[in-house]
């Protein structure tokens, strides 16, 4: 009997297990600071907030991302839709390097702004006869992403040429 109920329980186990992957979004920033915007009586504040993303895969080169993020009861829960507003600002904040070589184009971060449909992503672009990175961040959605976006680059010096698929 007691296997019969383990049984009657694995398709909401793997249903909870699928859900919680859904916000499993591989690469985590890490937040370096926030201003309030909005005071929320209920709730943590409206904020904007300033993240670190290390690139993965070029070592010594850092993007910082400032966006919205949503306050009051939902945004405690985890509910809201925080704005499609974001700036990204990457940067060589060490000796360049290469693993190996990088694709062309690529979405080296993305992480959920609203419960399940609503994305901030970036992607970096290699820009080989300048021997530049360039960073683009936006904001997409399921039916309709955003047209709003920012740009960075990061020179890579002559002496070390990016490596490219």
């Amino acid at each position: 009997m007691r296997q019969l109920n383990v049984l009657k329980r694995a398709p909401t186990h793997a249903l909870l297990l699928g859900v919680l992957g859904l916000f499993a979004t591989g690469l985590r920033a890490e937040q370096i600071g926030a201003v309030d915007t909005v005071f929320k009586f209920i709730g943590p504040d409206h904020k904007i907030v300033v993240e670190a993303y290390d690139d993965p895969k070029v070592a010594g080169v850092t993007c910082y991302v400032s966006r919205a993020k949503t306050g009051g009861i939902k945004g405690a829960l985890g509910l809201a839709e925080d704005k499609s507003e974001a700036s990204i600002a990457c940067r060589a904040v060490g000796p360049v390097s290469f693993g190996k070589p990088l694709p062309e184009q690529e979405e080296v971060f993305s992480e959920r702004i609203s419960l399940v449909f609503k994305k901030l992503r970036i992607v970096r672009m290699v820009d080989t006869p300048r021997n530049t990175l360039v960073y683009l961040t936006y904001s997409d959605r399921l039916i309709e992403g955003s047209p709003q976006n920012s740009v960075t680059a990061v020179p890579v010096d002559r002496g070390t040429p990016i490596p490219v698929k």
